[in-house]
């Protein structure tokens, strides 16, 4: 099998880290000039030390110390001052702004020091800037609600105009406006949507498979863009922009509700601190042009009035055969209930959206990227309808045996 390790005679980038996770489930990440590597990648490089014949003596060397941090840094503190163009103060563009960071005792506290206070930024009221892998004070994940709870309660308390969170290592982001409102998951979605799309008109977005209707409509309808659901893993949802723009279709943003985000004119690298930049540049314009905050830009977004997630768990021993079993068995049930129809077009899984007037919405059921579960996600535009959904899919459920799902069966009891 051919692997970009084939050709791969330049410099790369490896970074050793367990995201969000405790820190016994560290890993590497390995990055070349093409992006980051592929499964098939990994699994040369395994082969290739696995039949290493190991030194007799390691030889000790101290190579080049490189500030690279601080390259980093400055590409974001140009870019954001280039972006914003601010006549008043062109080299501190932020300059009476309060923007404070969460870095959830990951690695993203440099972006105090090192972007913000550059740009003039005021970040009095930052938490939890010192790295520290037993993350003392929450999970670093912007879909933890604790988390988003620490930087809504900090944004608040310190009266601040924009708050960030990262995750451990910094891939993913999230943000708060002054008013507390947290812009994550499919609200993040539809800002950098509505940013690209400012920028690149008519662009397709390429998301995961569980955003909501209203994400597209926000997209389509409202911005005059592109929406295309795959599967979930952020690095699928990478891998199918980067295919889009090899066949002629361009796509200049792939980022799942999990805050995974990545665009064109950043190599396709799933960096959260970009993201954060060019949120940056909007926030700041939209206060020096328009007096406005960055819930202007999402005018138009319909939210759920409900929306529930439960994972039925399988237990046979070879579970994705399970998983399609019932997965292929859903697809004969929802035929026999009024108003279920199956989305056109399913990349993972099986979509339906429900016209009752009692439910009017949406679910989808797949089979997990890693975990012998199959996650169910459900949203509505009415109140009690993901219940009333939840009821007929227990049903559903019964007639399978060795599974566990429970927590469905319990939410229709509540």
């Amino acid at each position: 099998m051919s692997t970009i390790l084939d050709e791969f005679k330049c410099s790369g980038a490896v970074m050793i880290t367990a995201s969000h996770l405790p820190f016994n489930r560290n890993g590497f990440k390995f990055f070349v000039s093409e992006g980051g590597l592929e499964k098939a990648d990994i699994s040369a490089i395994l082969k290739t030390a696995s039949e290493l014949t190991p030194p007799v003596k390691i030889l000790s060397s101290e190579g080049d110390k490189l500030p690279l941090m601080e390259r980093y840094a400055s590409l974001f503190v140009e870019k954001i001052k280039s972006g914003i163009k601010s006549c008043k103060d062109y080299e501190k563009p932020l300059s009476g702004m309060k923007i404070i960071v969460d870095a959830g005792n990951g690695a993203g506290g440099f972006f105090v020091d090192k972007v913000l206070a550059p740009l003039g930024a005021d970040s009095t009221g930052s938490q939890f800037l010192e790295p520290d892998g037993m993350f003392p004070n929450h999970e670093p994940n912007p879909e933890n609600d604790e988390a988003m709870q620490s930087i809504q309660k900090a944004v608040i308390n310190s009266n601040a105009d924009l708050g960030i969170i990262f995750d451990t290592d910094v891939d993913r982001a999230a943000v708060v406006d002054s008013t507390g409102e947290i812009i994550n998951r499919n609200t993040l979605i539809a800002l950098i949507a509505a940013i690209v799309l400012e920028e690149h008109p008519g662009t397709t977005i390429v998301t995961d498979s569980v955003t909501s209707d209203g994400l597209t409509d926000f997209i389509e309808k409202k911005l005059g863009g592109k929406h295309l659901r795959f599967k979930r893993g952020y690095k699928n949802v990478i891998n199918e922009a980067v295919r889009l723009n090899n066949t002629g279709e361009e796509c200049h943003l792939a980022i799942e509700t999990s805050g995974h985000g990545a665009m064109k004119e950043n190599y396709f690298l799933d960096d959260g601190a970009y993201l954060v930049a060019k949120i940056l540049i909007f926030a700041a314009r939209l206060r020096l042009e328009k007096n406005a905050g960055l819930l202007s830009m999402l005018e138009g977004l319909k939210q759920p009035v409900e929306e529930k997630e439960f994972r039925v768990k399988l237990l046979d021993e070879d579970f994705a055969a399970q998983g399609e079993k019932i997965i292929n068995g859903l697809k004969s049930f929802i035929q026999n209930i009024d108003g279920w129809t199956p989305a056109p077009v399913n990349h993972e899984g099986l979509r339906i959206s429900s016209a009752s007037a009692d439910e009017k919405g949406w679910f989808l059921l797949r089979l997990s990227l890693h975990d012998p579960v199959l996650p169910l996600n459900i949203e509505s535009e009415v109140h009690g309808g993901v219940k009333i959904i939840t009821v007929k899919l227990s049903e559903f459920f019964k007639q399978f045996s060795n599974i566990n799902y429970d927590a469905l069966v319990k939410y229709c009891r509540e």
